[in-house]
């Protein structure tokens, strides 16, 4: 989950939304812009001296144009046009919004350089602003161009990170020295707000904050803290959920005090809990295992450059050590978009934010 679930936004956001042929002609919003780590960066490290890149085969063995820089194995499914990565952003493309997202990035500045370079959430912040000022100059004065933001939706996940590469891995980072996991996840969200605020400050209305998921489940945690290889790393999963819950109450806090703020969160562990606790249901088979990988649980090494991957990908709920496949990204966005349960997204769905 080196990021855990929030590739599919990427996936069914933009059908949904009106950005893929399947969808209706003219899209429900008019740009969509994407803040996070491995699971929605498409293309921004892959010029950068960084571990974290996924623009290899076999990623992308299923995107009509092969490897691009996604680490999630989730085509596009004949979209018109993917929103385009800030590297590559040029000229009025940006009005359809942009992807910041930097793979082993995190809320802490420090948090995955082990990786090499990333662009963390301030970084990511601060290139809003950049694109902020070019729509600024594109559609000619500052007010029309907060009423177009206004529209917008935009979804952050970040989060993921600040655990699996910073505060469960102690031979690099000191903080579970430095913070019990209540006291580290109000670090992460004292930090996190500040940056999510500096985006309402730059126009930024509609905001998706998607948890973090079950670290805990992935293949890479089995491999190395599951006993049975089977049962998830409790110890994860429960610093998981105390970040979780902070999230969600900041989502509160954001809509009781930002003048027309429309937060959701949306419940990534808990949709993701009913792929792992009823696989069967949703067509899976495999859940402890990745698709594409080395050693114990095909999770101790991820997916290796032309490496072979498993044929039935869709019964594997990981695509790698890290990472779900693209047919358990798809169920996850569906349920982000349209909720099912209750549970799902706080207070809404992201098809009412779009709607208001």
């Amino acid at each position: 989950m080196g990021g855990e679930i929030k590739k599919w936004l990427v996936l069914v956001l933009m059908v949904n939304l009106g950005y893929g042929v399947m969808a209706q002609s003219q899209p429900q919003v008019p740009c969509y812009f994407i803040f996070g780590d491995s699971l929605v960066d498409n293309g921004n490290n892959n010029n950068i001296q960084s571990l974290a890149k996924a623009n290899y085969l076999p990623y992308g063995i299923d995107y009509p144009r092969g490897p691009t820089g996604r680490f999630s194995n989730a085509e596009l499914l004949g979209f018109n046009g993917s929103i385009p990565p800030y590297a590559n952003a040029r000229g009025r493309d940006i009005l359809k919004g942009v992807n910041y997202a930097s793979a082993a990035a995190g809320i802490r500045a420090e948090t995955g350089q082990q990786l090499g370079a990333r662009t963390d959430f301030t970084g990511q912040v601060n290139n809003y602003k950049n694109t902020v000022s070019q729509v600024v100059n594109l559609i000619g004065d500052e007010n029309s161009a907060a009423n177009y933001l206004s529209k917008c939706i935009y979804s952050v996940g970040m989060g993921s990170n600040d655990y699996l590469n910073n505060y469960f891995m102690p031979l690099y980072y000191s903080s579970s020295r430095q913070y019990t996991p209540e006291q580290f996840a109000n670090v992460l969200i004292q930090q996190y707000s500040q940056q999510i605020r500096t985006m309402y400050n730059y126009g930024a209305r509609k905001v998706a904050l998607i948890g973090v998921g079950q670290i805990g489940c992935s293949p890479n945690e089995l491999a190395q803290n599951s006993p049975d290889g089977r049962t998830c790393v409790q110890k994860i999963n429960s610093a998981n959920q105390i970040f979780n819950n902070k999230l969600k109450a900041l989502v509160d806090n954001f809509n009781n005090n930002l003048p027309n703020a429309k937060f959701i969160y949306i419940d990534a562990y808990g949709i993701f809990q009913d792929l792992i606790d009823k696989p069967s249901a949703f067509g899976f088979k495999v859940t402890n295992a990745g698709c594409c990988g080395v050693g114990r649980n095909n999770g101790q090494i991820t997916c290796l450059p032309l490496q072979t991957p498993c044929r039935n990908r869709n019964e594997y709920i990981f695509w790698d050590a890290f990472h779900p496949t693209e047919a358990a990204n798809i169920i996850v966005g569906r349920r982000s978009y349209s909720a099912q349960k209750a549970s799902d997204a706080y207070p809404m769905d992201i098809r009412r934010l779009a709607q208001l």
